[in-house]
């Protein structure tokens, strides 16, 4: 079966398929009730409104508004709207989902969905992780001596001077500064060897601020190595630089997810359940895997050979993601941030 003919009998069974829910929560869904989304655009918007809000919109005469853009805003607006939300679904990642619930901005994730049941346990935590999509060595094979197989390995001689290192703050640069500390003997309560061991890696071929940059860097032949979103870079390997690998590293990826949170306050908690459990089905997950490579975060979901080696399943390698103490980090970031300039970026 083609790439595209699963999508559109994924498509099919999602709008055929009665909701998988309560005569209870069903009945607190009222027709003309309106749920507003606040997640990112392109991909994720498409197979979310495919998966999610189509169904839902047919079934129960319900309409989704969706909000586009990026975790900062609709994180601050969710902060200046604590207790009263315009929100009632959004979609944070992985460090501000688990603040928001400790603040009280969004709900922990619970039973009340149905397929919270599938889910790996450290998907549960902050809300309800709809996909993992780590943080890794990416490399160009043409410009490294050997395999990158281990954090270590930036250090490496044949590595000197073509290290395109990531900025700080952001997820690659969190994960790329974590990862240095740990396999230097640090944490995140010890991040001086992080630093110490960094700036031994200068002069950087370059610094990077995104993905296109660095991808944009790649194609113009800077450097040979960063550190990066696993998933997109294994799009732009497909479609743009067969010559880019994405590595998994002997001591892990770093772990990222996106996370679906149902807002504290919220007057359409069953809908917005609703919504969360067709995110978390076979037939979404499967479109998040085929379309962007994003992995799944149940275990009820199977895919072709060729699809499953670019993807972390299995309770094996989603234990082998390296999750750190985010408190630690968040409390940190402002301190770290100004060292990062001053040590490594200057």
């Amino acid at each position: 079966m083609s790439i595209q003919t699963s999508r559109r009998a994924l498509l099919g069974a999602a709008l055929a398929a009665p909701a998988i829910w309560g005569k209870d929560a069903v009945a607190q869904i009222r027709r003309g009730d309106e749920l507003t989304v606040g997640i990112w655009g392109g991909a994720q918007e498409r197979i979310t409104r495919q998966f999610c809000a189509t169904p839902l919109e047919r079934q129960h005469g319900v309409k989704i508004n969706y909000v586009l853009g990026g975790t900062p805003e609709r994180r601050a607006r969710a902060y200046a709207e604590r207790g009263r939300p315009s929100f009632d679904l959004l979609y944070l990642n992985i460090f501000e989902s688990r603040q928001a619930v400790k603040d009280g901005v969004t709900m922990p994730s619970s039973a009340n969905v149905p397929n919270f049941a599938n889910l790996y346990e450290v998907a549960k935590i902050g809300g309800f992780a709809v996909a993992f999509n780590p943080v890794t060595i990416v490399y160009d094979r043409r410009k490294v001596a050997a395999p990158m197989t281990s954090w270590r390995d930036f250090w490496r001689d044949d590595l000197k001077g073509k290290v395109i290192w990531p900025t700080y703050p952001g997820a690659q640069g969190t994960a790329a500064l974590l990862m240095a500390a740990k396999v230097f003997g640090g944490s995140e309560t010890n991040i001086d060897p992080a630093f110490q061991n960094i700036a031994r890696l200068k002069p950087f071929a370059a610094i990077q601020g995104s993905q296109d940059q660095l991808y944009g860097m790649f194609d113009q032949d800077v450097g040979a190595a960063s550190v990066e979103f696993g998933s997109f870079t294994r799009k732009y390997a497909e479609t743009r630089n067969p010559n880019i690998v994405i590595a998994d590293p002997s001591e892990g990826q770093a772990i990222a997810t996106n996370v679906a949170c149902i807002t504290t306050g919220t007057r359409n908690q069953a809908l917005a359940e609703a919504f969360v459990n067709l995110h978390l089905s076979p037939e979404c997950q499967a479109a998040y895997a085929e379309e962007i490579y994003y992995s799944p975060t149940i275990k009820n979901v199977q895919f072709a050979p060729e699809l499953a080696a670019k993807l972390i399943l299995g309770e094996e390698a989603v234990n082998k993601l390296v999750d750190f103490n985010w408190d630690v980090v968040i409390a940190n970031q402002p301190r770290w941030s100004s060292r990062f300039t001053r040590e490594i970026a200057g």
